[in-house]
């Protein structure tokens, strides 16, 4: 990170990869801004920028550095790769923390398990400018590219097709639409739905609420 990236970062606002902390304010907060980063495509979290991109700077750099660092060890799971830099902007020193996406996802709030309750782990996915909770069916996905286990020789059946003839008409459809359509339940249509993801047939998409729905590959 140099100085002409910075204002070039802090000129375009908050947004997928980009989030602002005017300071340090709660451990679990910020776990989970990094830990949607690393579940999605990486991103920067600038401390001592406002959300409206006022420059702020830091109290202590030593102690913001801390903090993060405890965050990250004792508040997230698993381990979870970073850098951070230092960079004075107006007179003000900026504490710049950046998180690479994660090739070991997915991530969650520390909860002590020895392995992901899919059930309760709280894992955080990045939707726009918002961290946001991830659905049991992204949770899954991500698990499955993780491990790079995309789908082989799918059969395509019933259900399946219902979907395509219904993405003809409409952009998207849900698990709870493909339910109803298809006259299966919500579990066996969340299933179909992700197993035409990791078939690379379908896409995924989540709303600012932490709903998914799926729509044709673009």
């Amino acid at each position: 990170m140099n100085r002409k990236l910075l204002i070039s970062l802090i000129e375009k606002g908050e947004s997928l990869t980009i989030e602002f902390k005017q300071r340090f304010s709660d451990y679990t907060k910020i776990a989970k801004e990094i830990i949607a980063f690393a579940n999605t495509s990486g991103g920067t979290i600038l401390f001592g920028i406002d959300d409206d991109g006022s420059i702020y700077g830091v109290e202590s750099e030593k102690s913001e550095t801390e903090l993060i660092k405890e965050t990250i060890t004792d508040f997230c799971e698993p381990e979870i790769e970073y850098q951070i830099s230092y960079i004075e902007l107006e007179g003000k020193e900026i504490v710049c923390l950046v998180i690479p996406e994660s090739t070991n996802k997915p991530h969650r709030i520390q909860d002590y398990k020895s392995s992901l309750d899919i059930n309760n782990a709280q894992v955080y996915i990045r939707v726009n400018d918002k961290s946001v909770l991830a659905s049991k069916e992204m949770i899954k996905i991500l698990q499955t590219r993780s491990n790079e286990k995309k789908l082989q020789h799918y059969s395509i059946g019933k259900s399946e097709i219902v979907v395509f003839d219904y993405l003809t008409e409409n952009d998207f459809i849900t698990a709870k639409e493909l339910s109803k359509l298809a006259n299966i339940s919500g579990r066996r249509a969340s299933r179909t739905l992700i197993n035409l993801v990791r078939a690379e047939i379908l896409a995924i998409h989540t709303k600012d609420n932490g709903e998914n729905y799926f729509s044709n590959l673009t």
